[in-house]
């Protein structure tokens, strides 16, 4: 299994960065739910990684397969 990370950043301005790595496609999302909500859920802004949407274009190829039979 491939390793999962998530890593915290806490800005001086007080704004907080969450980095996910190892897990593909939308899931970061899912992981990311309850840290985000206890840090207040208040998202500015958020950047998919090459990573995630790999993920999500090989669930779509996958789909596609399953799709064509």
């Amino acid at each position: 299994m491939e390793l999962q990370e998530i890593e915290v950043f806490i800005e001086k301005d007080g704004r907080v960065r969450i980095e996910v790595r190892g897990i593909q496609g939308g899931r970061c999302l899912e992981v990311t739910k309850a840290l985000e909500a206890a840090l207040g859920g208040q998202i500015e802004s958020r950047e998919m990684t090459p990573e995630a949407s790999a993920g999500v274009a090989d669930a779509a190829q996958d789909w596609e397969q399953v799709k064509a039979g």
